[in-house]
């Protein structure tokens, strides 16, 4: 079966952007790119790198982890202020809204219904796994279908903002097994966590 992962770039105090929830790579963004940070992610994540992004390096490697992203609308919305109706061209693109009564872009599909339900039947589907983007609100509502988590951590600090899985989440721990991790010079780490099975959980 398709597993969920939630790929996702975070602080060490636990933030996916600022307070405006802006994007934090963006012009006058703070979030650092270092160079071996994007190597790592032309090697091995090159699906996750926005079309634009994709056709500026000349990557046209299809990769091996995701055929499907997901995200919330506010994530969705910082594409389209800058112009880009699909940033993943490459991939199939679902957009959860309850607001959005018709998708901007032929190739992006709005979903307004239950997102646990989404899931669900996509991860019956036959594909590859299906990568969570964000935001915050979504990864909240789809923090109990999330098979995994990969976190690029960033050695930065920002006091405050858009928590990891949102402002509005439930109280719910969970148990996960680090199943793969790497660390870059720059500073930046990969981590790979794999949720353990509520039966294999302690009590």
């Amino acid at each position: 079966m398709r597993k969920l992962v939630y790929y996702i770039a975070a602080t060490l105090d636990g933030f996916i952007a600022g307070p405006d929830g802006a994007d934090p790579t963006g012009p006058g963004g703070f979030w650092p790119i270092p160079d071996d940070y994007l190597q790592h992610l032309i090697a091995e994540y090159p699906e996750t790198l926005p079309g634009p992004a994709r056709q500026a390096l000349g990557i046209t490697a299809e990769g091996t982890r995701f055929d499907t992203v997901l995200e919330g609308r506010h994530s969705y919305e910082i594409g389209l202020k800058a112009g880009v109706t699909d940033a993943y061209p490459h991939l199939r693109h679902l957009v959860f809204s309850r607001t959005l009564s018709k998708s901007p872009d032929p190739a992006v599909q709005i979903v307004s219904g239950d997102p646990v339900a989404a899931v669900h039947e996509l991860k019956e589907q036959d594909g590859k796994d299906i990568w969570l983007v964000g935001g915050g609100t979504l990864a909240g509502a789809l923090y109990p279908e999330i098979d995994q988590l990969v976190i690029k951590l960033a050695p930065l600090t920002v006091g405050t903002g858009i928590p990891l899985f949102g402002r509005a989440a439930t109280f719910d721990p969970r148990t996960w097994q680090l199943t793969d991790q790497t660390a870059l010079s720059s500073g930046a780490l990969f981590l790979t966590y794999t949720r353990i099975p509520a039966e294999h959980e302690p009590a």
